[in-house]
């Protein structure tokens, strides 16, 4: 058994229990996925990320559901800056992380943390009955058509009418199965409809979303990075964006707001990537004994 540091962090927030809870375990990278996974389990959050040396990078970071390991996730970067920042293991105002999803650039301007994702792909388009009876809703609730997108996650953007639409939407595990399946994902734990309208939930914001999630993660994301990049590539390549900035908002109805601020890298039909930036709260911090089980 082994003693390693950990940070627990609120992403997307500014204050304790809002936005998005990530564990980040310094020194875990060398752990196997056996164990991360039950660690992830342990703490009940989403997601967790590992750290490590790389050669590559300023630090490797590896990112894991509950069920198994993904190459990037997006609150989870916020959080793993942040305690790597209050730790005082970042000196300068950039760095660069080594990801599953290939080199993510961060700056850094006082508390804000920004990330650039890596450029949108642009995947298979979806008949809107087939997401809406994904997430049980009618077919007229989405007013444009569901498109996979990935800026280093996929995740079927799908834009509704209304917030009435957005609260009233409820994940049906089987026809997500069909959905991910239909689209060449396997597994209902990735490529999730990610629920957006074009009002914030407040009047800061110019987006407002959700994003429902299968067993064995929680039922709902609080604030969710990746997607946001991806949603935000979605809207300007459809015209449905004016800004080349704005403001992003989710996890308000769960008690646990989040705010990002995503801006545009190149223009609408040749996007290179995508700027998401927020803050993050350092809410526990301790060390985990963890089995010596190493990959």
């Amino acid at each position: 058994m082994s003693w390693f540091d950990f940070d627990w962090v609120d992403a997307f927030t500014d204050r304790a229990f809002g936005g998005n809870g990530c564990a980040v375990v310094h020194g875990g990278a060398v752990l196997s996925e056996e164990i991360c996974t039950a660690y992830v389990r342990e703490t009940s959050l989403v997601e967790c990320t590992f750290t490590g040396p790389s050669d590559v990078a300023d630090f490797r970071v590896r990112y894991f559901l509950a069920s198994r390991e993904i190459p990037f996730a997006g609150h989870p970067t916020i959080a793993t800056v942040a305690a790597m920042k209050s730790r005082g293991l970042i000196t300068g105002d950039t760095l660069t992380l080594e990801t599953g999803a290939g080199l993510v650039s961060i700056r850094l301007n006082g508390d804000e943390i920004e990330m650039t994702q890596v450029a949108p792909q642009f995947g298979k388009v979806i008949p809107a009955g087939m997401v809406a009876a994904t997430v049980s809703l009618p077919k007229d609730a989405i007013v444009a058509p569901p498109q996979f997108v990935s800026t280093g996650l996929p995740f079927c953007i799908t834009v509704l009418r209304d917030h009435d639409s957005l609260r009233a939407a409820k994940l049906n595990v089987d026809a997500l199965r069909e959905l991910t399946a239909k689209a060449g994902y396997s597994g209902v734990d990735m490529a999730e409809p990610f629920l957006v309208t074009l009002k914030g939930a407040t009047d800061a914001g110019d987006t407002f979303s959700r994003l429902l999630m299968a067993p064995p993660s929680p039922p709902e994301d609080p604030f969710t990075g990746s997607a946001t990049g991806a949603m935000a590539a979605y809207l300007w390549k459809n015209g449905l964006m004016t800004k080349d900035s704005f403001t992003a908002e989710q996890g308000h109805d769960m008690g646990r707001p989040g705010r990002a601020t995503v801006t545009r890298v190149g223009p609408v039909d040749a996007m290179t990537g995508i700027k998401v930036a927020g803050r993050g709260y350092v809410l526990m911090r301790g060390q985990v004994d963890l089995p010596e089980v190493t990959k």
